[in-house]
């Protein structure tokens, strides 16, 4: 199947050289567009399970999008044959690094973001064909997510349907919700 393609981009599968300039991507994202769906102290509990995954970078299943015109890291997203749903390096309680069974489990579709400045561009869903045509390709016929309530409307309008709503963290007496939710590839 032919990769996807989205003018005035391109990507390539992120090496850990790309590591600093996606934990600063993903920081910008959860601080600005989680904004409208989460309260300021939600966002700041966010932090404490979003972001970079360096697991996913190791395994090559982790994709980064770059503006072709100025070479910026735009977006950026991964799938996993992991157990492990979401979180970053640092949130260890929701970490599972068992392999999951290829034709049983469903692929992980994981850290999915876009830098503020490129919303509504198309790159969400750029990524997230990246991940599944990927995750097809190495013989799962199910993607599972962790949505955002932000990211919810995109994964719906890919086709990804509600699973479970869950508090992904909670700090403080302060919860922060999440969606699971699973789609056939």
């Amino acid at each position: 199947m032919p990769q996807p393609f989205l003018e005035g981009f391109t990507h390539r599968l992120a090496d850990e050289t790309d590591a600093d300039g996606i934990a600063a991507l993903m920081d910008a994202a959860i601080g600005e567009l989680q904004r409208g769906f989460l309260s300021p102290e939600q966002v700041a509990v966010s932090h404490s399970i979003m972001g970079l995954d360096r697991q996913l970078i190791a395994d090559g299943t982790y994709f980064v999008v770059h503006e072709t015109a100025s070479g910026r890291r735009a977006a950026c997203g991964g799938w996993s044959h992991r157990a492990t749903l979401y979180g970053g390096d640092h949130s260890t309680a929701q970490r599972n690094h068992a392999l999951l069974q290829i034709g049983k489990d469903a692929a992980r579709i994981r850290a999915m973001y876009t830098h503020p400045q490129f919303v509504r561009r198309g790159l969400g869903r750029y990524v997230l064909s990246l991940c599944e045509q990927a995750a097809r390709g190495a013989g799962f016929r199910r993607a599972e997510l962790m949505a955002t309530l932000a990211g919810e409307p995109l994964y719906r309008a890919c086709g990804y349907q509600e699973i479970e709503r869950i508090i992904s963290a909670s700090v403080g007496g302060v919860d922060v919700p999440g969606l699971r939710m699973g789609k056939a590839l």
